[in-house]
């Protein structure tokens, strides 16, 4: 209960890229009204911007936006950021979804839209990773612990011997503990061509970081292979 409150102590900062004032200025309204910051940009190129200099806790992002597409907005920052993105689209084909999600997205909702929903699922999702990264930052359950200043990732306290890309695929599965990163994902985060590349590379490594973590400890397996998506990580023992 205590790291919740302290959750809710912190008021988030919210990103609207939306270039439909009538639509910004609902979902502006009903934020505001619920406590949160908000700034709101109409074009994908300033999101990107602004992003790469401010603090940000979740992206609302509308994929039809006039100069480039929220999927590519979406791609441009999962370069350098995992801030949770919340996909907002006139957009209802299963097919849109289902990209919406495996370039990064955390959530989508097709126009129109009820801005008392459209805030709930904010909420669940800064509920979700937030609650994680306190978690982490407290300690208590943490297995992993990774220092970027001297790029080493250390497991139940035994510091991991890691080639540079396998301590970029560990970084970045930890940075976000639980959340399925696709191989293209991890690739575009681990490699400097990631373009003159396999994606079976990525399984290649996750099978050497598998082999590593085991001579740690052997009874258990943080990564998980999800088939047909990607990978992702469990940073915490099991609870009692």
């Amino acid at each position: 209960m205590r790291f919740l409150a302290t959750i809710r102590a912190v008021t988030a900062q919210i990103l609207i890229v939306e270039d439909e004032s009538a639509i910004a200025d609902n979902l502006h309204y009903a934020l505001k009204t619920e406590g949160f910051a908000v700034t709101w940009k109409t074009l994908g190129g300033e999101a990107v911007a602004y992003i790469t200099d401010a603090a940000v806790d979740l992206v609302i992002l509308d994929v039809g936006l006039p100069d480039i597409s929220g999927f590519e907005v979406c791609k441009q920052i999962r370069k350098f950021s995992e801030v949770p993105i919340l996909f907002l689209t006139a957009r209802t084909e299963e097919i849109d979804r289902v990209v919406g999600l495996e370039i990064g997205g955390d959530d989508y909702v097709a126009k129109p839209f009820s801005p008392r929903e459209l805030v709930a699922r904010v909420k669940a999702i800064l509920k979700r990773t937030q609650h994680i990264d306190v978690e982490n930052r407290a300690g208590s359950t943490r297995v992993f612990t990774c220092d970027e200043a001297r790029a080493s990732i250390t497991y139940y306290g035994q510091v991991l011997e890691l080639t540079r890309q396998e301590y970029l695929i560990l970084k970045t599965l930890l940075n976000r503990p639980e959340r399925v990163f696709s191989r293209e994902q991890l690739m575009q985060q681990a490699w400097d061509s990631p373009e003159t590349s396999l994606e079976r590379s990525v399984d290649t490594h996750i099978k050497s970081i598998r082999a590593k973590l085991r001579t740690v400890n052997a009874s258990t397996d943080p990564v998980r292979t999800h088939r047909g998506l990607g990978y992702s990580i469990v940073n915490k023992t099991r609870e009692d």
